[in-house]
């Protein structure tokens, strides 16, 4: 194995790790943006208000963003047990 080939596998691995925590990530931090300029907007300083409906995103994109997201992993581990005998000899 060279250290192209593992460079290669840790790439592809840090890029799956960056899409799902961005998939996850990304509404929270929209649903924040908004409820923030709301706040800002209001003058409403509660901080419930800001939890509750990134928690209420963050679930809804975890029910059906998951299987994707499952479906990328197991892709992703299929491939890497797959190409293990053409990484040994």
């Amino acid at each position: 194995m060279t250290p192209e080939t593992v460079i290669d596998i840790m790439r592809e691995a840090l890029w799956m790790i960056v899409l799902l925590s961005a998939v996850i990530i990304g509404p929270g931090l929209v649903i924040g943006l908004v409820v923030s300029t709301f706040q800002a907007a209001t003058q409403i300083n509660e901080q419930t208000l800001s939890f509750l409906p990134r928690l209420i995103i963050t679930l809804l994109v975890l029910i059906f963003a998951g299987p994707w997201m499952l479906t990328q992993l197991m892709d992703h581990a299929e491939g890497l047990i797959s190409s293990v005998p053409y990484l040994i000899g």
